[in-house]
């Protein structure tokens, strides 16, 4: 077993493991951490505790300390400039007439720098909006490029479902989403209604991918002939929640039956095998 605190750092929905190093940090508290990026503020979002070996990525980076009053207050006075830094950075792209649309900024730890963030749909060169901010915001400045997703990540807003996004409310990573995953679930193809603020297919749609995709082996394919119980059919829906299987068939004086038959109680061909009829033999008409 190995001691940690899990911190999670400001516009992440990610929590990261740490060596408290003997400590005890109790959940809520600010905390000063070695990361990648260098120095960082995080807030505890899981309290000291051990953990087995299996959970953690190793070597884990050291709690430095915990954050001062001071510290705290210098970082909540740099995130109320954020809007203005952000509002000054359009400007200076509108004045260079350059093809990119600033979404973000923040403040490290130090204050040492400022790291803006911005889309654009091809490299950009920004070398020249650099040079403006620079006498203007009084420090160093970073620009990085982002995708549609992780401006929606870091932007927010209300999801079709009428939650807030997933990936700004709760989702620590993002997972590849395929058009099939829709396809498993019996969704409507159309892009409106299968993708969300960013664009790109909704991230939700990986959640039930696994259990709709093992219904959706099971279940015969739209349009295609099955052996029902009342005799043979078209298959036109399928219900992957209760297994059922929607049907039409034409009787003989010539009007339509809608029905629909548990999946148990349906013949269809599978890997190429003729659908059989009640007796057993192959359907040959």
């Amino acid at each position: 077993m190995v001691k940690i605190v899990g911190v999670k750092f400001l516009n992440s929905c990610k929590v990261y493991y740490f060596d408290p190093q003997g400590e005890e940090y109790s959940f809520g508290e600010g905390v000063i951490v070695d990361t990648a990026r260098g120095t960082e503020y995080g807030v505890v979002q899981v309290a000291t505790k051990e953990v087995s070996e299996s959970e953690i990525v190793q070597p884990l980076k050291p709690v430095t300390r915990r954050a001062t009053q001071k510290e705290i207050e210098k970082i909540k006075e740099n995130e109320k400039k954020v809007p203005w830094v952000i509002e000054t950075s359009k400007k200076e792209v509108e004045k260079l007439g350059l093809n990119m649309k600033i979404t973000g900024a923040e403040y490290v730890f130090d204050g040492s720098k400022i790291l803006i963030y911005f889309t654009a749909p091809e490299r950009v060169d920004f070398r020249d909006l650099i040079k403006a901010l620079v006498p203007i915001l009084h420090h160093r400045i970073e620009l990085h490029q982002i995708g549609s997703r992780d401006e929606t990540k870091l932007l927010g807003g209300i999801a079709p479902c009428g939650r807030v996004c997933c990936c700004k409310s709760f989702l620590p990573d993002f997972k590849t989403v395929t058009i099939k995953m829709a396809k498993n679930q019996g969704l409507s193809l159309n892009p409106s209604k299968i993708s969300g603020l960013c664009g790109r297919l909704m991230c939700c749609l990986e959640y039930e991918n696994e259990p709709y995709a093992e219904a959706y082996k099971k279940m015969p394919k739209l349009g295609s002939e099955v052996i029902t119980p009342d005799g043979k059919a078209t298959v036109i829906g399928n219900n992957m929640l209760k297994m059922l299987v929607k049907t039409k068939m034409s009787l003989k004086d010539g009007t339509l039956s809608y029905n629909e038959y548990p999946l148990e109680a349906v013949k269809f061909t599978k890997k190429g095998e003729q659908p059989k009829d009640d007796d057993g033999e192959d359907d040959k008409n």
